[in-house]
């Protein structure tokens, strides 16, 4: 089935999170509205360490009602989060391939990004251009499905209560290590 992955990080020292919200194509309009429904008056995105508790809970509750499904990667890491981030994303890269994904949106970092256009160039290029996996890089604001990863991985990563609010989603949780 084809598949479209929007995806956020989140850096919880010692550890890396890659989330990643699977959305089926025919689901992508009714969430994009249903994410842009959830900004208050004058927002122009949503960053869930911005928001307020009760906020928060109201955010993790709802995604976790809608029709998406969540991996987080995680890997270790000490004085730089960068080669952590490359390992999780290839590996994303790979699950997506073997899903027959079609699109892949990452958060940007800005100048940043060049890190990962250089992992999913080393990645993608052993396979056929048939893998028709395309690949790109935007801010928050004009993709309003990268909140749900972006709030997902902050529950993950928070553990608890927060994990539990949005456990109906996770799909799966891959632990690659550490150095």
């Amino acid at each position: 089935m084809t598949v479209h992955a929007f995806v956020d990080e989140s850096a919880r020292p010692p550890r890396y999170l890659v989330t990643a919200a699977i959305v089926e194509p025919a689901n992508v309009r009714q969430l994009r509205q249903a994410m842009r429904g959830l900004l208050r008056p004058g927002q122009r995105e949503l960053h869930f360490y911005k928001e307020k508790p009760v906020h928060r809970r109201h955010l993790a509750d709802t995604i976790a009602r809608l029709p998406v499904e969540v991996t987080i990667y995680i890997r270790s890491w000490h004085r730089d989060n960068e080669p952590a981030r490359q390992v999780c994303l290839a590996r994303l890269v790979g699950d997506l391939v073997a899903r027959q994904a079609h699109r892949l949106v990452i958060d940007s970092r800005n100048e940043q990004d060049i890190h990962d256009e250089r992992t999913l160039r080393r990645f993608l290029g052993p396979y056929p251009s048939g893998s028709k996996l395309v690949y790109e890089h935007l801010d928050s604001t004009s993709e309003s499905l990268l909140w749900i990863a972006d709030i997902a991985g902050w529950c993950f990563g928070a553990g608890a209560e927060w994990r539990k609010r949005i456990d109906p989603i996770v799909a799966g949780v891959v632990d690659l290590g550490g150095p």
